[in-house]
């Protein structure tokens, strides 16, 4: 995986790396095989970043390892490009999600990974992990700034399916 400003590649699926805050919070968002699937359709849309307020532009549709997400947060001189890289990918008949990777020019250096599962309770769980830290200036000042934006996109990000 090139180009990614860290070297912890897949940690937000297991035990995450120390030296970064992190951040594991889940939702039940429906029930049943025909909620798990609507919300599979959309997560590897993208759609969960633009319902939360990112300008997104993907590679490919639906993503898959390999994929690249720019995407936008804020307006004018305040808008921030976000670029990522899909480390993981998957979609089977209970599990569905993506993690990506920070790219150069990133707020943020670490990872961020996105599972719906269908729970042998007929339950759709929708869970996220992330591990990161800051990766330029303006996040190293901002940082208390930095996590109060992450756990809002973080709320955001579960109240999106």
């Amino acid at each position: 995986m090139d180009g990614l400003t860290y070297d912890e590649v897949g940690a937000t699926a297991g035990v995450m790396p120390p030296g970064y805050h992190h951040v594991r919070d889940r939702r039940i968002i429906g029930h049943g095989r025909a909620a798990f699937e609507h919300a599979a359709d959309a997560l590897l849309a993208g759609e969960v970043q633009r319902r939360a307020g990112a300008r997104v532009e993907l590679s490919e549709t639906p993503m898959r390892t390999g994929s690249r997400v720019t995407m936008r947060l804020g307006f004018g001189i305040l808008s921030f490009r976000i670029p990522c890289l899909v480390v993981w990918a998957e979609r089977t008949d209970t599990v569905a999600g993506f993690a990506y990777g920070t790219l150069p020019g990133h707020p943020e250096r670490g990872e961020e990974r996105f599972t719906l599962t269908l729970e042998p309770s007929d339950e759709v769980v929708f869970e996220i992990a992330a591990f990161s830290k800051p990766g330029r200036w303006f996040t190293r000042v901002g940082a208390p700034l930095g996590r109060w934006v992450q756990a809002w996109m973080t709320r955001r990000y579960l109240h999106a399916l």
